[in-house]
């Protein structure tokens, strides 16, 4: 539920404008809109805007601009504020599920009493909505994971999982974009190279996209790989 947007400072060059406390289509398509909103008409002084699952950070050089100021500019832009509707990309990602490149799968699927095949088969039907990008550059935070496989992370994490790494995370679920430490279940990889610093763009999703999975046989990937290095589009642009 959308709340009366908060203005907390942070420091003395950022503020974050909070629209609620849980994970939220709405919520976050309040934060998306602010965001677009701050871009168009940018105040005077504005560095960055970093956006959240619930809130937005507002980066802000104070010798250029008067905080009472910009507050008021704020106010003013959520005064009438509606969720930005839905216009991102659809996004359908081929994903090699289980084995060597999902070494988690059967684990979490004896947890919740299913065969692989029914976890496959649950985390591939849904479409998820990419509500943040952070934690690392091109790491995209995925709501939308069917409660039946919601899974508290691990105990231990690891200290390193492969680049294009599908995995779940209590009910959040997440692509890695490069070899990185993780205490997340692992349940496929994908060869899509969700962040590339030498292409343009550099990162393939953005915040209020959607996924897809598509489940492809190990047979596939090496073909998928060279074409994901090739710069080939292996993941597909699909309407919703």
């Amino acid at each position: 539920m959308v709340q009366i947007p908060r203005i907390l400072p942070c420091g003395d060059s950022a503020l974050t404008i909070e629209f609620g406390d849980a994970i939220d289509p709405e919520i976050n398509g309040m934060v998306l809109a602010l965001d677009d909103a701050l871009r168009a008409r940018a105040p005077a002084g504005l560095i960055e805007t970093v956006p959240t699952y619930r809130s937005l950070t507002v980066q802000f050089d104070p010798l250029a601009t008067d905080y009472d100021a910009l507050i008021e500019a704020l106010h003013e832009e959520t005064k009438d504020l509606a969720p930005r509707a839905a216009k991102g990309k659809r996004w359908r990602v081929p994903v090699v599920y289980g084995g060597a490149y999902g070494i988690d799968l059967e684990e979490v699927a004896a947890l919740h009493g299913l065969t692989p095949a029914q976890v496959i088969e649950i985390h591939a039907s849904a479409v998820y909505r990419i509500y943040m990008i952070g934690f690392l550059p091109g790491f995209a935070y995925l709501g939308g994971l069917d409660e039946r496989i919601a899974t508290s992370r691990r105990v231990h994490p690891r200290a390193r999982i492969p680049a294009g790494s599908i995995m779940i995370g209590g009910v959040q679920a997440g692509i890695a974009p490069m070899d990185m430490p993780s205490g997340w279940h692992l349940l496929g990889r994908t060869p899509v190279l969700t962040y590339a610093p030498e292409r343009n763009p550099a990162f393939l999703f953005a915040a209020g996209d959607e996924i897809v999975f598509e489940p492809v046989d190990a047979s596939l990937w090496d073909a998928l790989e060279r074409a994901a290095l090739a710069g080939e589009p292996v993941a597909e642009e699909v309407r919703p």
